[in-house]
This record gives C-alpha cells, structure tokens and sequence, in this order.
C-alpha cells in the first residue's frame, strides 16, 4: 500500500518470531494504512534484563534502526520491543502512540494501549482485552490462498486441513501420539470420504514427521514437507474442517478467524499445571470455536473471531484524544 501525505507514519516493531510479528501486522492491515517493519533485537545487557533494566538508548538495539522521523503509531510486542516502545516514546516525547499486544508483565503506563486475550489477568484503563491473539486471517487473504492453490480443489470434500507443530517448552510430541492421531485421521477420511492436506512446522520432530507423512500417504493426501510456496492460506481457504495441534496459540486463533469447525489435537503436556496457553484453550472451546479431536467429527457454526480489527478500532477510537493530548503537553 502506498502512503500518502495525510496518512499516519507507523511503525510495526518486532523480536524475530513469526507468531508475535503475524499478530502485530494484522493489527497494521487493519487499520488500513501503510506501515514499516522493524524487526530489532538487544545488546547486552539489555538482552537479559529487559524489560527490567530500563535506560534504553540508541546503543541497545541491533538489527532495524528506530531513528526519527518518529512514528506516530508503534505497534509492537514480544519482550524485546518493550525497550524499543520505551525508547521511542521518550525520544517522541511522548508524541507516538504505543499500541503493545500481549500482556509486558511491567506498568501499563509505558503504553498506551495494551491489547490482550481474555486469558492473561491483567485489566485497568489502558488495557483492551481481546477473545484469542491477533492475526492476519482475512476473507481476501483465504481468497487468495484459494487462487494460488486452486489445485486443492480438487481434492474430494470434506477437505481435513491438519496443522501439526510439534515439541515445546510446554508440550511434547511422541510416537503414541502421532499413532493415535493418524488412526483417528485415517478413520475421518474413509467415513466421510474426504481427503487430507497437512502440513509441519520447523518445531515437528523428524522422526514424528516421516511417521505421519509414511502412515497417511496415498490417495487424496496432500504432504507440503517444506518445498515451494507455503500453502498454509491455501490450506486455511481450502479446509472445510481444520486440524490444530495444541502447541499453538497463533495457529488456534488463527483457524478460529475462518469461522470454520477448528479440532484440536491434544499433544503431551509436560506439566498438569495450566497455564497461558491450556487457558487460550479452555477460552476458544467456551467460545465456541474450537472443540477437542477424538476420532469423531461433526458440523457446527460460531462467530469468527475478529480480533485484530477490535484492537484496529480502539487504536482509531483513543488516538484523536491521545494526539490532542501530546499537542497539549
């Protein structure tokens, strides 16, 4: 998209994660305006004590160069933006709008907007609260996926779009799990007479991968083992059924923004204790939008999730007041 004069200067800042940089360009898309992507990381020792140290100055980033001309709107999340968002508001004076998704863990009042799901406790004036995390599905992006991977149209329907990561801090992955897992996949597809399109992640363990991709194979099975364009929107606008593992809170809310009948493949907790994640989880089942994967399937309707445009319209609603108060100061 191209900027124009009147169209505000904003900045999209980042760790090098894929999940919290998808949930900050969402937010970006929608609010319809151009935006630059600053992927930074930490000098030391800054890099081990953010967002605790404080003292942020131009020595403490690598990566992008954050410089003036300041934005007027930062949005940014993962630990090390936090300094970043700091930085630039103090070099702003206090000029730029700092929007922060997920919860800092440190005063609201370095922000001006937090945005955050329903699941981490934080609350008060400056925090918006959110159904799951932010992302950038769209109905044009699914069209898109749907036109460049017309050939999963072919594909006999129902189409079962399975999205397996893998081993975590918080999960792991075994060989009586992805036995169990393509047992019930193999009895979905002959029931219904569809077809499967899977997909791993870079975190699938090998051996769990050639086991799936050994087991399942055959007709109307689609692998996608890391070659060529990524399919992923193709699988999201092709799926009519979607399959997520439960490592994964962006690919949850992710297929929970589809609006389609979203199954969750249950891994190997490493703790009983619950913590962010199994709540995300226990969350989008109260929603509605995602139900537990145990061999049987059916057919339900719920609300999409919309949550990056939600957090698109507070950031519009509180920046008039919040600008005129910076002319102010």
């Amino acid at each position: 998209m191209k900027k124009d004069d009147n169209s505000p200067n904003i900045w999209v800042v980042t760790e090098n994660l894929r999940g919290t940089q998808n949930q900050c360009v969402g937010v970006a898309e929608k609010l319809g305006f151009p935006y630059t992507l600053k992927v930074i990381g930490l000098k030391q020792p800054w890099k081990f004590l953010s967002p605790y140290l404080g003292f942020e100055n131009h020595a403490s980033f690598s990566g992008d160069t954050l410089a003036a001309p300041w934005p007027d709107i930062v949005i940014a999340s993962g630990r090390k933006s936090i300094a970043a968002c700091r930085y630039i508001a103090r070099k702003s004076k206090g000029k730029t709008f700092i929007c922060y998704l997920q919860d800092p863990r440190i005063s609201s009042s370095a922000f001006d907007l937090i945005a955050l799901p329903k699941h981490d406790p934080s609350r008060g004036e400056r925090v918006f609260v959110t159904t799951a995390t932010p992302n950038r599905i769209t109905d044009q992006k699914l069209l898109q996926g749907r036109e460049e991977f017309s050939e999963f149209g072919k594909l006999p329907s129902p189409r079962l779009a399975v999205l397996i990561g893998g081993a975590s801090s918080a999960y792991d992955f075994t060989i009586e799990t992805a036995e169990k897992l393509v047992e019930n996949l193999k009895s979905v597809k002959q029931q219904m007479s569809g077809s499967l399109m899977i997909t791993a992640s870079r975190r699938t363990p090998p051996d769990i991968f050639s086991y799936l991709k050994k087991e399942l194979k055959g007709k109307d099975t689609y692998f996608w083992d890391e070659t060529g364009d990524n399919p992923y929107f193709g699988f999201l606008g092709w799926g009519d059924y979607i399959f997520v593992t439960s490592d994964s809170a962006s690919m949850l809310s992710e297929a929970a923004t589809t609006g389609k009948p979203v199954y969750m493949i249950s891994l190997d907790a490493k703790s009983k204790k619950k913590g962010r994640l199994q709540l995300l989880q226990e969350n989008l089942k109260q929603y509605g939008a995602v139900r537990d994967f145990d061999g049987q399937i059916e057919n339900w309707s719920y609300e999409r999730l919309s949550d990056a445009q939600a957090v698109a319209q507070e950031i519009k609603k509180r920046l008039p007041e919040r600008l005129s108060q910076s002319s102010n100061r």
